[in-house]
């Protein structure tokens, strides 16, 4: 059986330095860049060399993975990841999962568990935030006008 290579992290030259430079590749492109200049030490640069063979390429967990918008794709797949199109509403995507789950397949985007249903008032704003409200601390107001410990009013 092929397996994926592994490869290294493709990171800009002095990376570590920068707080606002994320973890990304970006050609290097200066005269005297060292990276450019494939010195050992400044990492690894993205090459051909680093593909994968064509039988191994665009697997995921060893199966192939298959763009899924309605029950009708679903049917007749076998030995597959299914990824549920982001545009496939909530009504739909739970129809999909169970159907998948029936058929034995897994979905890669399954998503993690679905936020509350919170009702919304005549304004239009939530009920939530009027009970949030409610909760909040005492105002630095009526803290500065508390009397201090050991000072009677």
């Amino acid at each position: 059986m092929i397996t994926k290579k592994k490869k290294p992290k493709f990171n800009v030259l002095n990376l570590g330095f920068f707080k606002s430079v994320k973890a990304r590749w970006r050609k290097p492109r200066g005269t005297h860049n060292k990276k450019r200049m494939k010195f050992k030490w400044a990492g690894a640069l993205p090459k051909i060399g680093y593909k994968n063979a064509a039988e191994v390429r665009g697997l995921r967990a060893g199966l192939k993975e298959v763009l899924v918008h309605n029950l009708t794709e679903l049917e007749g797949l076998k030995n597959v990841l299914v990824r549920i199109a982001s545009g496939v509403g909530g009504k739909k995507r739970k129809l999909l999962v169970d159907k998948a789950k029936t058929l034995g397949l897994r979905v890669v985007n399954l998503g993690g568990e679905k936020k509350e249903f919170v009702p919304r008032s005549s304004n239009g704003k939530s009920f939530k935030n009027d009970l949030d409200k409610a909760k909040k601390p005492e105002t630095r107001k009526a803290v500065a006008n508390k009397p201090k410990k050991g000072e009677h009013s």
